[in-house]
């Protein structure tokens, strides 16, 4: 304030001194007043912009830490972000740049609260399952449900067990019986221990990761009032996939760790709106 007070003195000294009139000069500095009103206005909304683009920023760090500790990968997210983030920073001198980053970071914000919120439904939704031993993860940003190899099948065998066929029945229940879940895409995915097969009709563990797969598919698209029963869900939703030794969740280098490895899995499979979401984030 005293700066603008001696700038305006300066300007009516400056004027009277170049031979203005008083009407002249009070036209002057009547139009210098509304100038230093205007900056006053713009650098006061340049302050709260900053604040809110601040509070912006702190919440897509706090959502980002969420989903990582939800177990989704947002590494390459996080990179792209700090690099927005400095590039904003030099831009920000502008008022309206600082207003077009301000938009852009609640956009960002917005994003990952709808991803959260998608992945915790679909985590809600699979409770039962949690409570029936199985493991409800998320792997490589995908929803994972994981059946012990040990329990749906016989060592180097493709038959189900009978333990196996009820826990299935139960998971093909879950699925089934939710709305949602039975419109989505799962990939049924075999995993084996690196322990190598010695012969036998599979030849390898691709080929025994690969036909244990296919033998839970078979059961979840059964009918459920078929002879051995069924998950009763739709074929075209489900397929099989064999990944051998090569996905590990555990060392193999002990006894419990090749047990973890020795497991089925259902892949929940993105739809479109969530790799829209990923992919814009990126």
């Amino acid at each position: 304030m005293i700066k603008r007070a001696l700038w305006m003195v300066l300007a009516v000294l400056a004027l009277a001194s170049c031979g203005y009139s008083e009407d002249e000069m009070q036209a002057q500095l009547a139009k210098n007043r509304a100038l230093a009103g205007q900056l006053d206005q713009e650098m006061a909304t340049r302050s709260r912009t900053q604040g809110e683009l601040d509070q912006a920023r702190a919440r897509v760090r706090q959502l980002e830490s969420q989903l990582h500790q939800m177990g989704v990968n947002l590494d390459a997210v996080q990179s792209a972000l700090q690099q927005t983030g400095t590039e904003k920073e030099q831009l920000a001198s502008n008022l309206e740049q600082l207003k077009q980053a301000l938009e852009e970071y609640k956009a960002r914000a917005a994003q990952l609260e709808r991803i959260k919120a998608r992945f915790e439904l679909l985590r809600n939704k699979l409770k039962k399952l949690t409570e029936l031993g199985l493991k409800v993860e998320i792997r490589n940003n995908r929803m994972v449900i994981r059946l012990p190899g040990d329990l749906l099948f016989p060592s180097g065998s493709d038959k189900l067990k009978k333990e196996g066929l009820t826990v299935l029945k139960a998971v093909g229940d879950v699925i089934r019986n939710d709305r949602q879940l039975s419109q989505r895409y799962f990939q049924v995915a075999g995993h084996t221990d690196n322990v190598p097969l010695q012969g036998g009709q599979f030849r390898d563990n691709w080929g025994l990761s690969l036909m244990r797969a296919r033998q839970v598919l078979l059961y979840l698209i059964a009918p459920v009032d078929s002879k051995q029963g069924g998950g009763g869900l739709s074929a075209g939703k489900l397929h099989a996939a064999g990944y051998g030794e090569t996905d590990p969740v555990a060392p193999n280098s002990t006894t419990d760790g090749r047990q973890q490895n020795r497991r089925v899995e259902l892949v929940l499979m993105p739809d479109v709106e969530e790799m829209l979401d990923i992919r814009s984030l990126i």
